[in-house]
């Protein structure tokens, strides 16, 4: 089993977009990525984003904006977010990082929830779904036994995905498998990074250098629509990380196969 698309969270490459963005995805592009996941603060800086990712020829199948109000939480007007995901052709908005002190009780749960069913039926009326993407506290907090990200789907509407970061799964202590197991066909985006299973982020090594059982879950998911390769942070030379991502995960691709 393969992942059925590729993609690089351009996250990772932040500090080099921020000083060149035109030339870094020109650089994104001769690696060999043909997507890339893209943020809407990125595209809010101007037209630069959009022209190249049509200069290189990349595909945009995710894109990732805040979407919850939380107090202390600045959301974009979403009008203005799914207007700019379906300039760069995305399918989802991922709402990518909801902080671990709005997941303390039951109720905090049940404000996220409404708050993504909410953004669901705006985003629908684009042409959209809306996902959410997980950390390691979500796991972590559990009430009454099951982990906080389950407990939130279980209140999600049918329409709204996962993008499951599968290295903050093990991380919050869940085996990955099994909860990919239990989550099912919801789960229809991923993020691959590697590593030795903790918190430090300059710890993150590409796909295959860790002990992460990648394989394994790209087999468990071929419901999944694209994988993304992330790094929060990279302790060498950012373009040899996601390069030598890219050559682990390119045979086990369709597309780059």
């Amino acid at each position: 089993m393969v992942l059925q698309s590729l993609s690089l969270q351009l996250y990772s490459v932040r500090h080099a977009l921020d000083d060149d963005l035109p030339g870094t995805l020109a650089r994104v592009a001769e690696i060999g990525y043909q997507q890339v996941e893209a943020s809407h603060k990125l595209y809010s800086r101007g037209p630069e984003l959009a022209q190249a990712v049509r200069d290189n020829g990349l595909g945009v199948p995710t894109y990732t904006s805040p979407l919850v109000t939380l107090p202390g939480r600045e959301v974009p007007d979403p009008q203005a977010v799914f207007a700019g995901a379906r300039e760069l052709g995305a399918t989802a908005v991922i709402d990518t990082y909801i902080p671990e002190e709005h997941w303390t009780s039951r109720e905090d749960v049940e404000t996220i929830i409404e708050g993504l069913n909410t953004a669901a039926v705006a985003a629908a009326e684009h042409g959209l779904r809306v996902g959410y993407h997980n950390h390691w506290w979500e796991l972590e907090q559990r009430f009454d036994g099951r982990t906080a990200l389950e407990v939130l789907v279980d209140g999600l509407r049918p329409e709204v995905v996962m993008e499951i970061d599968a290295y903050w799964v093990a991380v919050g202590g869940e085996d990955v498998l099994a909860l990919l197991d239990r989550l099912g066909d919801r789960v229809r985006f991923l993020h691959l990074k590697d590593g030795p299973i903790s918190r430090n982020n300059l710890e993150q090594q590409p796909a295959g250098k860790g002990k992460l059982p990648i394989e394994a879950i790209i087999a468990a998911t071929p419901q999944v629509e694209a994988g993304a390769v992330e790094f929060d942070e990279y302790a060498g030379d950012i373009f040899e990380g996601i390069a030598a991502s890219f050559e682990y995960l390119r045979t086990r691709t369709a597309a780059t196969a």
